[in-house]
């Protein structure tokens, strides 16, 4: 079988176009719609429906803001949901911090106070098991480095420059062990560049800031497109599985500040997981789930492959400047998005 990971995600700036109390309680909408609050509120709420439904946090600056205003019966809740590995932490710092710009010892520090806040409300099932740098402009060895330090299993990063990223897409080594430092025994650490830098696929965009088309399954419904989006998933899913060394892909649902209405996400996902697989009954050996990082590390780790090496940085990064007619962004809402990515193509 194929086994397809989907992971629920958030991608939340801490700071970017709006300040991050702006950002928290959703203010200042006409420079973007954005209100974290929301998200956690909403995913929560998701998350009790269904005891299969997984979904994963990254910024610690804003899961504390939020969980401090929580009386103890919600955080009770999180906690549970936590320990049942429903809600996982990944990354875990205060922020997704720059690589190419900074100095060792702020990431460091910004790392300590996400983590400690993780530890000191969560305990071992709060920590933060793989590194989750899908944001920044490039990679540099030094960040793997600390991840390997700081006791991480592996590493997903989504920006990879489009020649070296098509490059590895052609020769399998999207995925490799990461040889992070010359001067440190057992630095390596497994990393895996992410195919859609960490949006969903193309038509498979369900959130309330997205274009895409629902899952329409109304049995009357003129508007019925079931057979269109499996076929459509699975085209996608199998296209994907030609660049991975094992029979597991992992798939990023969601984008920047996603799920402030979580139903939308989750109630699409559970039919695409449902009647993507059923197409086992004729046939398909495309089995789709919701997992996390961790459990895909986990998965690949099983499969006993012997990875590709590499022991330098991902720099320079450039984004692709034909991106924005090839379909990598179509399912996902403009906003302000070019300003950093491929702009200067545009003008």
């Amino acid at each position: 079988m194929l086994n397809v990971h989907l992971v629920a995600h958030t991608h939340d700036d801490v700071g970017w176009l709006k300040t991050v109390d702006q950002y928290y309680y959703g203010s200042r909408s006409s420079i973007q719609k954005a209100g974290v609050q929301y998200i956690l509120d909403s995913v929560i709420q998701e998350l009790l429906k269904d005891v299969t439904r997984r979904f994963i946090f990254v910024e610690s600056a804003f899961m504390q803001k939020w969980y401090l205003e929580q009386n103890e019966e919600m955080r009770e809740i999180v906690r549970n949901l936590v320990n049942e590995g429903r809600l996982e932490f990944i990354g875990g710092a205060w922020s997704m911090n720059d690589e190419a710009s900074v100095h060792y010892q702020s990431v460091i520090d910004q790392f300590t106070w996400g983590l400690r806040f993780l530890n000191d409300t969560f305990g071992e099932c709060g920590r933060p098991r793989a590194g989750w740098q899908i944001d920044p402009f490039g990679h540099s060895r030094e960040q793997g480095s600390l991840f390997v330090q700081m006791g991480y299993d592996g590493l997903f990063q989504g920006r990879l420059d489009f020649q070296d990223k098509a490059n590895r897409i052609a020769q399998q080594t999207m995925e490799m062990m990461w040889k992070t430092s010359d001067s440190l025994e057992n630095s390596e650490l497994f990393t895996s560049g992410l195919y859609y830098i960490y949006a969903p696929p193309p038509g498979f965009c369900f959130d309330v800031l997205c274009n895409d088309d629902p899952i329409i399954d109304g049995p009357y419904s003129k508007d019925n497109n079931v057979k269109e989006k499996v076929d459509l998933f699975l085209d996608t899913v199998h296209n994907m599985s030609k660049t991975f060394l094992t029979n597991n892909i992992i798939l990023t649902m969601g984008e920047d500040f996603h799920y402030q209405d979580a139903n939308m996400w989750f109630k699409n996902l559970d039919k695409l997981i449902r009647y993507t697989n059923a197409r086992q009954e004729e046939g398909s050996m495309v089995n789709v789930f919701y997992s996390t990082p961790s459990c895909y590390l986990k998965a690949v780790n099983d499969a006993q492959v012997e990875w590709p090496t590499k022991s330098d940085d991902f720099f320079p990064y450039a984004s692709d400047p034909t991106a924005f007619w090839t379909g990598y962004y179509t399912s996902r809402p403009t906003q302000k998005r070019y300003e950093r990515e491929g702009n200067h193509f545009l003008q």
